[in-house]
């Protein structure tokens, strides 16, 4: 989908401008359902180019301030990228979040109608940062990514189903499936390396990774791919984004216990193997995990604190671009 630019498109600077419409969309695979708050407009356009260039019309001649709309997967993506293109003010949302106002609201019917109304509201109330245009190359990674975490997946299945006893006919078809689901995974791992390579940036952060004891190419890679914004936060964002910051649990004079929540699971994913083998290579890395469960934490609250501690890491490095040094992990 291209839509160019015009002078008709609402500034950046008026997305402040709260006397401005906020428009929310409820995005589905063939349809994108849309409300816009301040004129109470309802409309249904195809999720297409001809359904989003009508939107575009619409958006300007109302000059909405933001459009708000949920994640899911590639079915947003391509209206997102058109609308960012047209020089609409985007912003795109964790439906969880989304959802859990909607349930503070007191607002419990879904329709996507409605939903599209739950994410104007959302809009207009917590003012979400717009999101960066994304470069199509990015949406190509993306794309390659999600497809091999759906094969490791299939993989990690199907080993499990064949650890059991299974007649012949199964047995020779769960050996022709894992083969076939390993080959494609090898493909999309020299795609992605290859995509990487092309990129200047992506392939100097991915040798940077790669430069930490323990991360291998692949796992650079992944990260790369899963985590545009590593370099680009601060320690405490960046822990947050992935779900590896401790988060209070507060009340009165009690402290409770802190846990983690939220954030990019397949970032942990890939950060928990690391971590492990970082341990193995690393021995201030190793010390630091022995001393937290030496102290009474469980391991798996020992593990989280080192993926914690390698993330940060990561960060610095990318953020001053600098090679793995051993005085990080002090």
């Amino acid at each position: 989908m291209q839509h160019e630019a015009n002078s008709n498109a609402v500034p950046s600077a008026a997305v402040s401008d709260v006397s401005l419409p906020v428009a929310g969309i409820d995005v589905a695979k063939d349809q994108l359902d849309v409300f816009i708050d301040v004129v109470a407009q309802r409309l249904r356009v195809s999720n297409n180019d001809e359904g989003v260039a009508r939107l575009v019309a619409t958006l300007r001649q109302h000059k909405v301030r933001l459009v708000v709309l949920e994640s899911t997967g590639r079915y947003h993506r391509a209206a997102a990228a058109a609308l960012l293109q047209a020089g609409v003010n985007v912003s795109v949302v964790n439906p969880k979040n989304v959802r859990a106002f909607a349930v503070a609201d007191g607002r419990l019917e879904k329709t996507d109608a409605i939903d599209a109304q739950v994410i104007a509201s959302f809009g207009r109330a917590l003012n979400p940062r717009i999101t960066a245009k994304t470069p199509e190359k990015q949406t190509v990674l993306a794309d390659l990514v999600s497809r091999r975490r759906g094969l490791v997946q299939v993989r990690v299945a199907e080993r499990n189903r064949g650890q059991g006893q299974l007649p012949t006919l199964a047995a020779t078809q769960s050996t022709k499936l894992l083969r076939l689901v390993n080959q494609q995974i090898e493909d999309l791992d020299r795609a992605i390396a290859k995509l990487i390579e092309g990129d200047d940036d992506w392939h100097n952060t991915s040798k940077i990774i790669d430069s930490v004891p323990g991360i291998g190419p692949e796992t650079a890679n992944q990260l790369v791919s899963s985590l545009p914004e590593l370099g680009k936060l601060n320690r405490q964002e960046i822990a947050k984004l992935v779900g590896l910051a401790p988060l209070n649990c507060d009340s009165g004079t009690q402290r409770g216990q802190r846990h983690i929540r939220g954030g990019r699971d397949h970032v942990r994913n890939c950060l928990y193997m690391a971590t492990f083998n970082a341990r193995q290579r690393c021995d201030k890395f190793r010390r630091f995990f022995d001393g937290l469960v030496g102290r009474g934490k469980h391991y798996q609250v020992a593990m989280t604190a080192c993926m914690r501690k390698l993330l940060v890491i990561l960060n610095e490095m990318v953020k001053n671009k600098t090679h793995w040094d051993s005085k990080f992990a002090s």
